[in-house]
């Protein structure tokens, strides 16, 4: 009897080790799997890093095929992938005795649309044009009107610059306006220009074509205005005016928010195209529309491809797509869908990865600036944005990862970018457009490029890389000499300051 206990023990035993072992080889075999699983996500990231890396080299040869591009728009209408369109502004304030706008008094305003949100301004100016006072006001445009008629969209701004004016009690009547219209524009006077294409998130097709001012001018006589555009610049001539205004040092600007682009002071004799025009000095302002460069040394991800698909304007602006505040957040969404397809790390309820551009680069750029050792800030915008709840710390940490990889991608091109037009008219330390070794020539002078936009303006991480990027392809002796100076509401004030010194103008050449 003692005999069978023993046995029946034994089997027991035996029954209990191979269940235990089952158990384990099941747990290691969970473990090996939900290893393979995180090896695919990391996987996704690191090629993402290879194919967003831009080592100085690399951003040198960007420079070159971008000032090449500039070289050629000046040559010839459709000659290259920047359309280097002229703006007809021949003259900028610059705050000292032979300023422009200097016997200029008075009230200016402005509206300045770019984006999914347009502001209308009050700028005043006192003795010797010195901005006394000015008022912003921005004003959110419904979706509908951004792929609706340009009647709509027209009259709704024109609308809202009524309702501010009776708001500041201004009159009307004689008041210079200027108009900062964000999109490729072929100008035909200072005061005119016809509609090439939209960008970012406009699609109204019939407006293609038509005078954008005279559209405009149209709307404010629908809502009772007795005024006239003066002036129709874009934003980056807006802040150029405004950053000349403050430092005549300034050469050129750059708008870096929602869409990215720049224009500078050119010479006449190097636009080819245009030899022979009548201007009234011996620069103008050249509208660079650098977003639909395309550099052949920058990889595209599938990334950076993918959600082309979903826009109208297939492949175009291109660089815009790899830089802009629109469009950053959404690559870091199509990265993080990968990884959920690839894996498991979000869990099982990835639904909220679906949605296009329901990540927005200002969550981008709070992701890449958590620095509180739990990544607390990564956590709530995975759970409120992407609806992905108890993400673990070493998948926030990943998430963190990819944004400072499209970040950092992003930040390194527009130096480039800044470096061309640099390059292009002989402030980077070269011979004008040459790519010999950089080096200080003659007498130290300052350089200045204003710059404006959320992207630029907001987020520290994104301002780090692109200074950091500046030194590496400039050297660090050529980069002191170039300085970055922010113009808050640079483009509206601009375009108001212009606008009051060609309505004076125009008056005077009357009398």
């Amino acid at each position: 009897m003692e005999g069978r206990a023993a046995g029946w023990v034994r089997v027991a035993a035996v029954g209990w080790a191979v269940a235990a072992c089952a158990v384990a080889a099941g747990m290691v075999a969970r473990r090996g799997a939900a290893r393979v699983r995180w090896n695919r996500a990391v996987a996704v990231v690191r090629d993402l890093e290879e194919r967003c890396a831009t080592p100085a080299e690399l951003l040198q040869r960007v420079v070159n095929s971008l000032a090449i591009e500039m070289f050629a728009g000046l040559a010839s209408d459709g000659g290259s992938k920047v359309r280097m369109l002229l703006t007809c502004v021949d003259a900028l304030p610059d705050g000292s005795s032979h300023d422009m706008t200097r016997s200029e008094e008075g009230i200016s305003y402005a509206i300045d649309l770019g984006g999914t949100s347009f502001r209308v301004l009050k700028v005043e100016l006192g003795a010797g044009s010195t901005i006394i006072n000015r008022k912003v006001e921005h004003q959110p445009i419904p979706e509908n009107l951004t792929k609706g008629t340009s009647d709509d969209l027209f009259n709704f701004i024109a609308s809202a610059l009524k309702n501010f004016i009776e708001r500041e009690g201004g009159e009307v009547e004689g008041r210079a306006l200027g108009f900062t219209f964000s999109f490729p524009v072929r100008q035909t006077s200072i005061s005119s220009g016809t509609l090439i294409r939209w960008t970012k998130e406009f699609s109204i097709e019939e407006a293609v074509g038509k005078d954008v001012a005279q559209c405009l001018n149209e709307a404010l006589a629908r809502n009772g205005l007795n005024m006239k555009v003066n002036v129709l610049v874009n934003n980056t001539v807006g802040t150029l005016a405004l950053g000349h205004y403050y430092d005549d040092d300034t050469v050129a600007a750059v708008i870096i928010g929602a869409g990215t682009n720049a224009c500078y002071i050119e010479r006449n004799d190097a636009i080819i195209k245009s030899l022979g025009r009548v201007t009234n000095s011996e620069r103008t302002v050249v509208n660079v529309e650098w977003g639909s460069f395309r550099p052949p040394q920058i990889e595209l991800t599938p990334y950076d491809i993918c959600f082309n698909n979903e826009t109208w304007n297939y492949y175009d602006q291109g660089f815009e797509k790899m830089i802009s505040g629109v469009y950053l957040g959404e690559i870091a969404r199509l990265v993080f869908q990968k990884m959920a397809e690839e894996s498991d790390i979000f869990g099982t309820a990835v639904d909220g990865l679906s949605t296009p551009f329901v990540l927005s680069t200002p969550n981008l750029a709070a992701i890449r600036e958590d620095d509180s050792p739990d990544l607390r800030e990564v956590g709530k915008i995975l759970e409120e944005h992407l609806k992905l709840p108890d993400v673990p710390l070493k998948t926030r940490k990943l998430v963190a990862r990819v944004s400072d990889i499209i970040t950092r991608r992003a930040a390194r091109l527009a130096a480039a970018a800044i470096v061309a037009i640099l390059q292009k008219i002989g402030c980077d330390g070269t011979l004008c457009g040459s790519t010999q070794v950089r080096t200080m020539r003659g007498v130290r002078r300052r350089t200045v490029v204003a710059i404006e936009g959320g992207l630029f303006e907001g987020y520290s991480v994104f301002r780090e890389y692109l200074n950091e990027a500046l030194v590496e392809i400039l050297g660090e002796e050529i980069a002191a000499t170039v300085s970055l100076r922010v113009m808050e509401e640079g483009s509206g004030t601009g375009a108001a300051l212009l606008a009051a010194a060609y309505s004076s103008a125009r008056q005077k050449n009357s009398e």
